[in-house]
């Protein structure tokens, strides 16, 4: 699988920009692939990594409303169905629902930093219809930053680049406990406000 997604990135590089983003629009090309190696062209001077963080966050963005389209219109029936061609299996899906069911919306950006359920869970985000512009939004958000950082390693680790996805899986942990705590005290926060503004009124 590897193999072919790197025949495919090889065509895709005369692209340019747009290759990258066109290779992120699909969620069966795995970003762990695709962005460290983005980073090796980067620091081969082919490319300059502001641009290229861009074009990786816009496909990376496209790519995940594919499956929320996927859940909104065809639901939980099509996905069990049809999930496979995106390489989304039972588990991610059933761990997505989870998660989406625990956390609500702010899912959309939060789930982005886990392995398990980051591909997955655009699924329920479409079966629940969240809003859209809403949901692009945590998407876009959340998307930046891994695909900056992605793109990064490719560039420190040159011609080693494909150790970046186990790289950076050893500090995931950490990155979901903080934004985790974040999205928490936020919740608190809005849950605080508005019970203050239910007394006052």
């Amino acid at each position: 699988m590897n193999d072919l997604i790197l025949e495919a990135m090889g065509f895709l590089k005369q692209l340019s920009y747009f290759g990258i983003l066109l290779a992120l629009c699909f969620e069966f090309v795995p970003a762990e692939i695709v962005l460290p190696l983005a980073g090796y062209w980067i620091y081969e001077g082919e490319f300059n990594i502001h641009l290229m963080a861009l074009a990786g966050t816009i496909g990376g963005t496209v790519g995940p409303m594919t499956l929320y389209a996927l859940g909104k219109y065809g639901g939980r029936p099509m996905v069990e169905r049809y999930g496979k061609f995106f390489l989304v299996n039972q588990k991610q899906i059933d761990a997505s629902d989870r998660f989406f069911n625990k956390y609500g919306a702010s899912v959309a950006f939060v789930a982005r930093f886990l392995p398990l359920v980051r591909t997955a869970i655009s699924i329920p985000c479409g079966i629940a219809k969240m809003n859209f512009v809403k949901f692009s939004i945590y998407t876009f958000l959340a998307m930046y930053p891994i695909t900056y950082l992605y793109l990064y390693l490719g560039l420190k680790l040159g011609p080693h680049w494909s150790q970046a996805g186990e790289l950076l899986s050893r500090y995931t942990q950490p990155i979901v406990i903080i934004v985790l705590a974040v999205v928490v005290v936020y919740i608190i926060i809005r849950i605080a406000k508005k019970k203050k503004e239910a007394e006052v009124t």
